[in-house]
This record gives C-alpha cells, structure tokens and sequence, in this order.
C-alpha cells in the first residue's frame, strides 16, 4: 500500500544514538517528522496511511553490501542453472522479507566454473541493470569481486568501471597457502563440491593460478581503483590475513576490509580507519565455517563495525539481535548493518539513518519470544513486504486475559 503520507506510530524508534517512543511521518518517498509523543491524530486524516507499529523496534532498512545470495539463486547445485529472471525476482522476495532494503549483489569476475564464469557475470550485471529498472521492490546495486589471478579480465574490469556498471569493487586472491585457504586441500574440496569438477580439473586450474598470482599488475590496479573512486566507487580487500594487506588497500585508496582472517589483521585495520566488515553467518552460529576469526570476537574488542549476510540474508536480523544478547546496545548493532555500511560506502547521505529529509527505507521488527520477527519492510515509503499471523500478540494477550 502507498499513501503520499504515512505515519508509523506507537513505535521504538532506532535512531542513531538512542531510540525514542513516538511515531515517524513519511510524506512521499522521504522522512518527514520525527515525533516523540502520539501520532494517533493522524489516524483520522484520510490522506494518511497510519501504521500501528504495536510497539516494534522501527528501524532504518538494512544495507547489505556482501553477499552473493544471487549466485545461489542461478546456481543452486553443481551446473544446475536457472534464468536471471527468476532468480532476481525470488531473491527479491526473500531480501524484503529479511528486512533488506539496499542489496549490493556480490559477483565474481574469474575464470571459475560455473556461475563464477566470466560471460555469465557479464550478463548477470547487465540483466540486473535492466530487470531492476523495469520493477523492484528494493534497491540493486553491483558489488563486483575481481580475482586478481584473472589477468586476462583486467580489461572487464576497466570497462566496467568506465560503464559506470558498478557500485563496488573487491579485489579478492583465492590462491592457496594464504587468505582464506591456508590449506590447500580445503580449497580443493570446495571447488570440486561447488562445481562438480573432478580434482585433476582442480588441482590443474590452481596450479595455473599460483603461476598468474606472480604476474599480478599492482600498479594497474592502483590505477583502476582510482579510476573507480573518481566515478563513486568504494574499494575493498577481502580474506587479509596479514598487515600488509591493509597497508596495500590504503596503497589502493580502498576502505573496507572484508573478512579479516585473524583478529591482529582486523585491529591493524581498524587502526588505520579502514571499515572491517564480518559474516552475519558467523554470528549467528558463534564460529567461521572454516575457523578463522569469529566475528562476535572482533566485534567485542571493537574490530568489526559491518556487518554482511555474506551468503545467508535471512541471518542479517538474527545476527543483529544475537549481538544485543552479547551487551552490545541495540543502537551500536543496527548501526552495523545500516549507517556504517551506508558510510563506508558513501551513500550515507540518502540512506541508513532515520532522519529527516533522509529516504524512507523502514522496516518493523517485533521481539518474539527474543526472536526479530519483520513486520513490514517500506522502500521508499512504500510497503514490500508484511508478515501478517493468523494470532498476533495482542490477539493472543487478549485470548488470556
């Protein structure tokens, strides 16, 4: 439902620094008023669409700028593949429906198998570009993860960057023996789980890479993430697991660091100014899929200030609530999945606050049994997604008393 105005009343409201009772009035697509007393005057205006929050946590959208959900979506099994189309729109669903209103959709330029293949990246980048200007129910953008193996796709890469086709960049080096793959036999078991390859296939394709990771053209990546910056586009590291690698991202002009591997690495990071960006994953089950640094560790010693889905959306709300259970105030949690992401980024001026005259990507989320449950997710001031139950709580109080 859309209105030319809407009044969120009766909610917690997540600002940055605090959270007050009162309503929100959103008048077109942006925030118009923040009132800490009683909207019900509203209720009886007829230009107004009142919401009753039921004294849920209204909060900013959630700003996602790591995950690569969609290539699941394309690719669910070993070269099982699916149309963009349908991918794109059933993720879409899910994404309002996990409280995500700003999805940086995480792609791989590589010479991988399967949905990491360079000509489908290509077409999935230009397919997003056109599906999401036909019809979306959130924001799209392009996070784009470039292998620095992949010699030969440097010059994707540039053109990319002067298409203006992204949003983001990482410059990521999978080789074994360091980063993520310390072990060079978990990387193999999980290439030939993902692709369905056999180890020969493998083990031939890493050994070509250990010979390119000797050839990388660091000077011409310089040259190309500045090029990005001049154009609005945010670099990042991923997987460092060793100083340098933050002293050569600053090199870069870069701002993030994805996935530190270790907590010196992360805290060296974060010395410098650099944003260090954790796994929603990893939070909610308390630990690395391939132990390395757990990211309520980094988080705790003030580490970590991001907070990504990585590969799992759904556990974005989680992960947040879970940090409220470790003492971290509410307000610092959703900072890390809305203004800080938004900062680092440099959207920050639209979007990932609730403040006027910012634009009002919402979402209400009711605790349930110390359980997020979204309510409703508003792009834009409209309504995406709401999650109605045949027994809502107030019902269910009623039922009692």
């Amino acid at each position: 439902m859309s209105a030319k105005k809407t009044c969120i009343d009766h909610g917690q409201i997540v600002l940055p620094d605090k959270i007050v009772r009162g309503f929100l009035l959103i008048e077109g697509n942006r925030i118009a008023e923040i009132g800490e007393n009683d909207g019900a005057r509203m209720k009886k205006d007829p230009g107004v669409w009142y919401i009753d929050a039921e004294d849920g946590y209204v909060m900013p959208g959630i700003i996602d700028i790591h995950s690569d959900a969609l290539e699941k979506e394309i690719q669910p099994r070993p070269n099982i593949f699916f149309p963009i189309d349908m991918a794109f729109y059933g993720l879409e669903k899910k994404l309002s429906a996990s409280g995500i209103t700003t999805m940086y959709h995480s792609l791989s330029l590589s010479d991988d198998w399967g949905v990491r293949n360079k000509d489908l990246v290509l077409g999935m980048i230009k397919s997003i570009h056109s599906l999401k200007n036909m019809r979306s129910m959130i924001h799209h953008k392009i996070h784009l993860r470039y292998e620095l193996t992949y010699l030969s796709g440097m010059t994707e890469l540039e053109a990319l960057i002067d298409e203006e086709s992204i949003d983001y960049l990482s410059y990521m080096d999978h080789t074994p023996g360091q980063g993520q793959y310390q072990d060079a036999e978990t990387l193999k078991n999980y290439m030939m789980q993902s692709y369905g390859r056999m180890k020969e296939d493998v083990e031939g394709f890493l050994d070509r890479t250990a010979e390119s990771r000797a050839l990388i053209d660091w000077p011409r990546l310089m040259d190309l993430a500045k090029r990005a910056k001049s154009k609005g586009v945010r670099l990042a590291f991923h997987d460092d697991d060793r100083n340098e690698k933050i002293d050569m991202l600053l090199a870069c002009q870069g701002v993030v660091s994805e996935f530190p591997i270790n907590m010196e690495t992360a805290l060296y990071a974060k010395s410098k100014g650099v944003s260090v960006c954790v796994g929603a994953p990893n939070i909610v089950r308390g630990q690395s899929h391939n132990n390395n640094l757990k990211a309520l560790d980094a988080i705790a010693q003030h580490a970590a200030d991001i907070i990504c889905s990585d590969y799992l959306p759904g556990a974005m709300l989680p992960a947040l609530f879970r940090l409220t259970w470790a003492g971290i105030e509410l307000t610092e949690a959703v900072r890390m999945v809305t203004a800080n992401p938004a900062k680092a980024l440099g959207i920050d001026g639209e979007v990932g606050t609730i403040e006027v005259g910012k634009i009002a990507d919402i979402i209400i989320v009711e605790e349930h049994q110390d359980y997020p449950v979204l309510r409703k997710t508003l792009v834009e001031g409209k309504a995406v997604y709401q999650g109605d139950f045949k027994v809502s709580n107030r019902e269910r109080v009623e039922q009692l008393c």
